[in-house]
């Protein structure tokens, strides 16, 4: 084993199997590691084209670009207000950059932080230090260290084979699920046997389809045949292989017999064992199954969109919600305006499909006073009605000797109805 400082390949490796930067491993060694049990190399980008993987980055990604992100101020009361006026509001809630929209913004952060476990966003400040733009930037092109002077991490970035060193100060690391507090884990490089296994079992169900025939049957000749026969029979069945050419009829001589074989994908486990990586990989992402397609086992969820909605957002999207919520706190907020701002997802558009639902939940929220009529109009961006500020409560609940009469809780007074004055 070499001890001289790894090559580039060697670093980029040795990042992608998450070991220490500073191993030198010999090229044979890393290419071994990297390979799989299924004789598959993972990366992103084949990952990527296995429909179950890229089913359930897209569904995460997408989702949570859809929720609308707000910066809060919170008031004395106890209530809070849209600080329009906070100088992230523009970049959070308009435009984080000159490029991008907050859509394409948070889909590109939680994408990163799906496939390779980190997500880096640049924090470009002004001559006077404020914040002007949040620039993400991909998270194969960076190399994490600490300082060794000050315990800081340093953020190296590539760019067109150029490195550019940024500070800690001017970086917002979001990290997926990891376990030393520093790096997200590399998902796809932890779910390389699974992704292989399926990529392999991807592969043989198109060649299986290819080659349709090879498969299907054998011919039987009387005697043994001369390497010229083999090659020139080898030529002609050519003619009636593979799916353009189902449906010719073959014709048979010197005694030759056609022999079928009944061979179909799931006698052979192959349908079995591209269903259970399927499943597979969305345990990966903790995303349901029937989520992406695959509807096998929807019977074991809930029956309603709501119901759905709830477990995709409580397993699936809330931890990734408030470890986004909370990193933006942290770097952009900053220590000094922490009690006083803060940002939030809404996710109340999770339930707008469920019209049941989502009535059900105005009528109780009326019924029990914490909402109004106009903030549940302006939830559904109708226009506010007149008196609609108004709180209400249900007050059918009175004492029985109290029928009939307008009974006052806080008093114990009574009033008699006005038809009996």
């Amino acid at each position: 084993m070499s001890t001289k400082k790894p090559g580039r390949f060697a670093q980029a490796a040795l990042r992608f199997l998450g070991l220490d930067g500073h191993l030198s491993l010999e090229p044979e060694l890393l290419r071994a590691l990297l390979a799989t049990s299924s004789g598959k190399h993972v990366t992103v980008d084949s990952a990527l084209q296995l429909s179950a993987v890229f089913s359930c980055v897209s569904l995460i990604s997408e989702t949570v670009s859809t929720l609308p992100l707000k910066i809060y101020q919170r008031k004395a009361d106890g209530s809070r207000d849209v600080a329009v006026k906070h100088p992230l509001y523009n970049l959070l809630c308009r435009s984080p950059n000159y490029e991008m929209t907050p859509s394409r913004f948070m889909l590109m952060i939680v994408a990163s932080i799906c496939l390779w476990g980190n997500s880096y966003i640049e924090i470009i400040r002004s001559a006077s230090g404020r914040i002007i733009s949040l620039n993400p930037l991909p998270p194969q092109n960076m190399v994490v260290t600490r300082n060794k002077t000050n315990g800081m991490l340093k953020y190296t970035y590539t760019e067109s084979g150029v490195n550019r060193e940024i500070t800690e100060k001017n970086m917002m690391h979001v990290r997926g699920f990891g376990i030393d507090g520093v790096m997200g884990l590399f998902k796809v490089q932890k779910a390389r046997e699974t992704i292989g296994a399926a990529q392999a079992a991807e592969e043989a169900a198109a060649k299986f389809f290819e080659n349709g025939l090879q498969t299907s049957g054998l011919l039987s000749a009387q005697g043994k045949l001369t390497p010229d026969q083999r090659d020139s029979l080898r030529d002609n069945m050519k003619k009636f292989m593979g799916s353009k050419n189902a449906g010719k009829m073959m014709v048979l001589e010197n005694g030759m017999q056609y022999h079928g074989i009944t061979m179909n994908p799931e006698a052979a486990q192959m349908l079995e064992t591209r269903t259970f990586e399927i499943e597979e990989i969305c345990r990966w992402f903790r995303v349901p199954p029937f989520m992406v397609g695959h509807l096998d086992k929807q019977s074991s969820w809930a029956s309603s969109v709501e119901g759905m909605n709830m477990q995709f957002l409580t397993n699936t999207l809330r931890p990734l919600l408030v470890n986004i919520e909370q990193e933006i706190s942290r770097c952009l907020i900053g220590a000094a305006e922490f009690e006083t701002y803060y940002v939030e997802f809404g996710v109340e558009g999770l339930l707008r499909a469920d019209s049941k639902g989502r009535a059900e939940y105005y009528a109780s929220a009326l019924v029990h006073g914490w909402y109004n009529r106009n903030e549940v109009r302006r939830k559904e961006n109708e226009a506010p009605i007149p008196g609609g500020d108004i709180y209400t409560i249900q007050s059918a609940l009175i004492p029985l000797d109290k029928v009939g009469a307008n009974y006052k809780g806080d008093n114990n007074e009574q009033t008699k109805p006005a038809a009996s004055r």
